[in-house]
C-alpha cells in the first residue's frame, strides 16, 4: 500500500484540490492525471507516480491541501515501477548551445549579459509531453517585448502552456504559426536583445516547470551549479503540467480537454463551481442546451457568431412588445439558418411581356375567371426547370451528393395576416396555364384561412415570390432550403427599348433569381434567367 501525496510546491504555500478525476477501485496506469490542484498561480496536475488500484480518497474537492499531503492509498500491482525519490542532480555547467534541462526544482541565475545579442526563443523542456500545437501567438515582428512576458500558448494533449520571455528586447521573427506542432528546443522566435537583463532569483517547484522553466541559446549563463531540491515520497519527477490561472476562461485541464472533443467554446458555457469555476457538469448542461435550441439558435453556434447584446428601448421612450405567433416564428428560424449555412448569390434580368400581358388581360376577360401574371410565371418557371434540372436539385448535408428530381413542384409565397406562407402547386410541367391559376387560387385562399395542411408546404423544388401586385424594382429573395433557388418578381413598367432604329415603350418585368453557389455557378443563373425570359416574351415557345 502506497500514499499517493501532494508534489513539492516549492514557494507555494498551499493549493486548492479543484477536480478528482478518479474513484476508488479505479485501475491506475504510471504518469495518469488524477487530480487537479489550483493555487494562486497555476493550475496544477498530479500524476500517478506508479500503477495501481485506489482503495482510498483521502481528500475532497475545494479542500486545501500543501506539499506532503496524504492524497490517496494505492495499491501497487505486482511489477510496477516504484516512485522516484530524488531528481537527477543538474550537470555542473550549460554551455551556451544547449538548452538549460527542466528539472523537479531549480534555483535559477537569472542576470545575463545579452549585449547587442540576437537569442532564440525555444520551446521549454516538455517533460513526458512529446508535442505540443501553437494556439495563440501573442506578439508580432517589431513588437518590444519585456522579461517573463508571455509569447505564445501551446497546447498539448494535457494541458495549455504558456511560454514566457526570458529575455527583453525587440522580436526580429516569428519561426512558428497557429497549428503548428512543435517539440521541445524548436525555435519559436528570434529576439534581439542589448540590454542587461537583471531578475531576482526564484525558485521553479516541480508543479510548474513545464510553463516557467526557461530555454536560452547562442548566449552564456552562470555556471554555478544550481542545488537540486528533494522530491515528497511517492511523486515521480516528470514535470506537472501547467495551466496559467490568467487564462480567458476559468477551468481544469480535464474540462478543457472535454470541451474540445465536444467541441464546445468554453467562452460561451455558464460556470457554476466555486469562484465561477467550469466544471465538467457545466459543459454536459451546454451542449444539451444547444441540442434542445431552435435550428436558428443552432445555426448561430455552428458558423461562430456572436449573441447580439440585450438592448433595453424603453430608456429612449414608450415602447409596446408584441409577441410573434407561431407561423412568425417558424419562418424566422428557417430564414435564419437558410441565410447563414448558404452562400447566395442573386442574378438580375428583364423580361419583355408586352405580348403576354395583353393575352392574359384577354383571356381574362373572355373566359371572366382570375388569371394573373403569376400562373404564367409558374408555367413558364417550370419548363425552363426542365431544360436546366440543376435548378430543381437538392445538396445533402454532407455537401458530396447533389439531389436530382425528376418531379417538377413549385412553390408560391403567400403573404398571410399571419405571416409568410409558401404552398406548393405539383407537377406544374404536366398542367396548363389555367390548371395552374385554378390552384394559385385554391391554395391562396387555404393560406389566408389558415387551413393549410403540412403536405400543402412540403416537397417544393423551387419557389416564386411575387411582389409585382405591390411595387419595387428588384430585391434579393433567401433561398428557401432544401431547395437551391428561388425566383423574385417585381412589378413591371413601362420602358424604352431600342428596336432597331426607335426606341419602343414595352412593358417590363424585374426577374430577380437568388441561388446557392455550391450548386449552381453565374453563367448557369445568367443562361436559366434570360431562358426564362424568352419564355415570358413569347409563350408560345412552352409549347413547344
Amino acid at each position: 500500500m502506497t500514499t499517493l501525496t501532494v508534489p513539492e510546491l516549492g514557494d507555494i504555500a498551499q493549493a486548492e484540490i479543484i477536480e478528482i478525476l478518479v474513484k476508488v477501485g479505479d485501475t491506475l496506469t504510471k504518469d495518469q492525471i488524477v487530480m487537479t490542484l489550483e493555487s494562486d498561480k497555476a493550475l496544477l496536475e498530479v500524476p500517478a507516480s506508479h500503477a495501481g488500484t485506489i482503495s482510498d480518497i483521502v481528500v475532497r474537492v475545494g479542500q486545501a491541501v500543501k506539499s506532503g499531503d496524504a492524497l490517496m492509498q494505492v495499491s501497487a500491482v505486482a511489477g510496477a515501477e516504484v516512485a522516484v525519490t530524488k531528481a537527477d542532480p543538474l550537470p555542473e555547467k550549460t554551455t551556451a548551445a544547449k538548452p538549460v534541462p527542466a528539472p523537479s526544482t531549480i534555483t535559477q541565475a537569472t542576470t545575463t549579459q545579452a549585449s547587442a545579442t540576437e537569442i532564440n526563443i525555444l520551446v521549454p523542456e516538455l517533460g513526458d509531453i512529446p508535442t505540443a500545437d501553437v494556439v495563440d501567438i501573442l506578439v508580432k515582428v517589431g513588437d518590444d517585448v519585456v522579461l517573463e512576458q508571455t509569447l505564445v500558448t501551446l497546447e498539448s494533449d494535457k494541458a495549455l502552456l504558456e511560454v514566457p520571455a526570458n529575455y527583453s528586447g525587440r522580436v526580429l521573427s516569428i519561426a512558428v504559426k497557429p497549428g503548428q506542432s512543435l517539440k521541445t528546443g524548436d525555435v519559436i522566435l528570434q529576439l534581439a536583445t542589448n540590454a542587461m537583463v537583471t531578475a531576482a532569483p526564484t525558485t521553479t517547484p516541480v508543479a510548474t516547470a513545464v510553463v516557467a522553466a526557461s530555454t536560452v541559446a547562442n548566449t552564456a549563463v552562470a555556471t554555478t551549479p544550481a542545488p537540486v531540491a528533494q522530491v515528497a515520497p511517492a511523486v515521480q519527477t516528470t514535470p506537472v503540467s501547467t495551466i496559467p490561472a490568467s487564462s480567458e476562461v476559468y477551468a481544469g485541464p480535464a474540462v478543457r480537454r472535454l470541451a474540445a472533443q465536444l467541441g464546445v467554446d468554453l467562452t460561451k458555457v455558464a460556470a457554476t463551481g466555486p469562484r465561477g469555476r467550469l466544471l465538467k457538469e457545466d459543459v454536459h448542461a451546454y451542449v444539451k442546451q444547444q441540442l434542445q435550441a431552435p435550428a436558428a439558435q443552432v445555426a448561430g453556434v455552428v458558423s461562430g457568431i456572436a449573441d447580439l447584446p440585450v438592448i433595453d428601448f424603453a430608456q429612449w421612450g414608450s415602447i409596446e412588445e408584441v409577441k410573434l405567433n407561431g407561423i412568425q416564428k417558424k419562418s424566422a428560424q428557417n430564414l435564419t439558418r437558410a441565410w447563414q449555412m448558404i452562400p447566395h448569390v442573386t442574378q438580375f434580368d428583364l423580361a419583355d411581356i408586352t405580348e403576354l400581358e395583353a393575352f392574359r388581360k384577354s383571356e381574362a376577360q373572355a373566359k371572366n375567371l382570375k388569371l394573373t401574371m403569376l400562373a404564367f410565371l409558374v408555367k413558364a418557371s417550370g419548363y425552363a426547370l426542365q431544360q436546366f434540372p440543376k435548378f430543381k436539385s437538392s445538396l445533402q448535408n454532407d455537401g458530396s451528393t447533389l439531389v436530382m428530381k425528376s418531379y417538377c413542384h413549385i412553390g408560391i409565397a403567400v403573404d398571410t395576416p399571419n405571416g409568410l406562407l409558401v404552398p406548393v402547386i405539383r407537377d406544374v410541367e404536366q398542367k396548363s396555364v389555367l390548371a395552374i391559376a385554378q390552384d394559385i387560387v385554391a391554395l391562396s385562399d387555404k393560406a389566408k384561412k389558415k387551413q393549410l395542411s403540412g403536405n400543402d408546404m412540403k416537397g417544393g423544388c423551387f419557389t416564386i415570390s411575387s411582389l409585382g401586385g405591390i411595387g419595387g424594382t428588384g430585391f434579393t429573395p433567401i433561398v428557401n432550403w432544401p431547395e437551391v433557388a428561388i425566383l423574385g418578381v417585381s412589378r413591371s413598367s413601362l420602358q424604352p427599348v431600342w428596336q432597331g432604329n426607335a426606341f419602343v415603350p414595352r412593358l417590363m418585368l424585374p426577374l430577380s433569381l437568388s441561388y446557392d453557389h455550391r450548386v449552381i455557378d453565374g453563367a448557369d443563373a445568367a443562361r436559366f434567367t434570360r431562358y426564362l425570359a424568352e419564355l415570358l416574351a413569347d409563350i408560345r415557345r412552352v409549347l413547344l
